[in-house]
């Protein structure tokens, strides 16, 4: 199991993009490496919320529901 990843850990080697109660967005621009994979990763978004609903980027829209036994991604 991956240790927990602690924005303010790593915020000095990321750009804040965009921030609301809810959710954060931010740039990764020191190759700060993703905790379940180890790879460097581009973006993380954070989200605080149970759910969450994205706009469409591909022509296809999803959805994310944060319950206690999983995150659920749906797409639509």
């Amino acid at each position: 199991m991956s240790e927990p990843f602690d924005i303010h850990d790593h915020r000095h080697q990321m750009k804040q993009l965009r921030e609301s109660s809810d959710t954060g967005l931010y740039d990764n621009r020191d190759g700060v490496s993703c905790p379940v994979c180890a790879a460097v990763f581009d973006r993380l978004f954070i989200l605080r919320g149970r759910t969450q609903q994205f706009p469409e980027n591909d022509g296809v829209r999803f959805c994310l529901l944060n319950q206690d036994d999983a995150v659920y991604l749906f797409r639509h």
